[in-house]
């Protein structure tokens, strides 16, 4: 399975560039009014992000580091969760537009808190001085 690792790795990624460009167009058609979930936009999100984790769980195999034993995935691990409940909040279950757009901005930190996480693979990616 090794040898896949860089195939894995590209559509890792790729996967996780299009994935918050996919949720930023569902909470945009939301704030027009429209069904987040219609159209290709009912389908291709939740393909693409099925990829993303079952890419992300073989690369996991493939390099031997798993959640709850390397903090940096734990991390990853649970800023994804954080994301697809903001996510939730974002597209379907906050009202007001101000909300919405709370909960798409939560989202897109998240998503680039997980980037840091992965390019670093250290759950505090940012220098921190007190």
């Amino acid at each position: 399975m090794a040898q896949y690792y860089g195939e894995v790795l590209i559509v890792h990624v790729a996967c996780a560039i299009a994935t918050p460009i996919l949720f930023s167009l569902r909470v945009l058609r939301t704030l027009r009014g429209r069904n987040p979930a219609e159209g290709w936009l009912r389908v291709t999100p939740h393909v693409v992000d099925s990829v993303l984790l079952l890419a992300g769980i073989a690369l996991a195999f493939i390099v031997r580091q798993y959640p709850f034993v390397n903090g940096w995935l734990t991390a990853k691990l649970v800023a994804l969760i954080a994301y697809v409940v903001v996510g939730n909040f974002a597209v379907r279950r906050c009202r007001t537009p101000r909300g919405k757009l709370i909960a798409w901005a939560v989202g897109l930190a998240l998503v680039l808190y997980i980037y840091a996480v992965a390019i670093t693979k250290s759950p505090l990616p940012m220098p921190v001085s007190l």
